[in-house]
């Protein structure tokens, strides 16, 4: 628990400039009520001798952060206080006597301390009754800051496991698209070495940009999009003619901000049980765009009903999900339905956008293309290997 002594803001052992005042009100009208002393001189001898109290509240704040409720002995709380309450009590009244002198010497006041020497038990009772009043005060304070101390470690707990939530949500995209990844590799090796080195050199390339992210929550949408074509352009080399994809993309929604990998493993559940069930392959459709400060994102792809059921486990999509609802709570919105010919996972949440604006997307009818492109790159850079 977070100690009193790192609360910038605590009540604790603050005294306010003024708390001499109830002090006067009570001190004055009880010299002049209950002892000899004229009004007058009652307000000239409890005025000064309140200002001198606040010696009082200062030491008791002290006090209680010695004996705290709850952590000492009942008895050795009491005690403590009733010892401390004499002592101080005592000691302002010891103030009182040399101070009544000093204002004897004023002609006014000649013999005021003759009139005050018998009710200096007056300045003791105040003296116990505020240091009374002082400890319950700074007692409440404590509870209190204790209060917000235990509030303020919830919400630090809440939001530190809300963080290693996306981690952990984060870090099983990679392990699941590597080890797709892998097997597709695997099974090109016997058929197709070329192509298998190809998709070797691309899922290297794909890796090296998610790790260059490094510990990035979000990121622009425009370098999703970037992400999606390196992903595209690995499945390009395992499917070929047979996957399809068309995207459209507002500009203002390249703009927002989206958790990273938010989309990889829509597109890689599209293909995986989706255009790989196909004898003639197909199409996936990518759209998103703003509306009313929302951003709305289409995955769709298309899907033959009467093709064998893959087997599957649902990560993409679970992950997904938890992830919105973990940075977005109720805010986001996630939907996955399936017709006879269609696959369609939709998403909507709260249209974000980073400080800095992000670089325009290039343009292009399709992500396809730039896929293409980057895997005729990375071919050619493969000098002498046969493709």
């Amino acid at each position: 628990m977070t100690n009193f002594a790192d609360r910038p803001k605590s009540k604790v052992g603050g005294v306010n400039k003024y708390t001499w005042i109830p002090v006067a009100v009570v001190l004055v009208p009880a010299l002049a009520t209950l002892g000899k002393l004229s009004w007058t001189s009652s307000i000239l001898m409890g005025v000064p001798l309140a200002m001198i109290s606040l010696f009082i509240p200062i030491d008791a704040a002290y006090i209680c952060r010695f004996a705290p409720l709850g952590k000492a002995q009942m008895w050795r709380i009491i005690v403590t206080h009733f010892a401390a309450a004499q002592v101080l009590s005592l000691l302002w009244m010891l103030i009182a006597g040399p101070f009544s002198r000093a204002l004897a010497y004023i002609p006014q006041l000649h013999g005021i301390d003759r009139d005050f020497a018998p009710d200096r038990w007056i300045v003791y009772l105040t003296g116990c009754f505020f240091y009374v009043i002082s400890v319950a005060y700074h007692y409440v304070a404590m509870a209190q800051d204790a209060a917000r101390a235990v509030e303020m470690q919830v919400m630090q707990t809440s939001v530190l496991a809300r963080d290693a939530e996306l981690r952990a949500l984060r870090a099983q995209i990679n392990p699941h698209f590597l080890f797709n990844s892998l097997n597709s590799i695997s099974a090109l090796t016997s058929i197709d070495g070329a192509r298998a080195r190809e998709m070797c050199l691309l899922l290297a390339d794909f890796l090296r940009l998610t790790l260059g992210m490094g510990e990035k929550t979000v990121i622009p949408f425009s370098e999703e999009l970037d992400l999606l074509e390196k992903f595209m352009a690995i499945e390009k080399v395992r499917f070929g003619a047979r996957l399809r994809m068309e995207e459209k993309i507002d500009d203002e929604a390249k703009r927002c901000i989206i958790p990273a990998l938010l989309l990889q493993p829509l597109l890689e559940n599209a293909v995986s049980h989706g255009i790989a069930s196909m004898e003639d392959g197909g199409m996936i459709r990518l759209e998103a765009s703003v509306r009313d400060g929302r951003l709305a994102i289409l995955v769709e792809n298309d899907r033959d009903e009467e093709a064998p059921v893959r087997k599957r486990n649902g990560v993409g999509l679970k992950n997904v999900r938890s992830r919105l609802e973990a940075r977005y709570g109720k805010e986001a919105t996630f939907r996955a339905e399936a017709d006879e010919e269609k696959f369609r996972v939709t998403m909507s949440l709260p249209a974000e956008y980073a400080l800095a604006e992000s670089t325009p997307a290039e343009p292009g009818p399709t992500k396809l293309a730039r896929a293409e492109n980057a895997a005729a790159e990375i071919g050619s850079a493969r000098s002498g290997e046969p493709k």
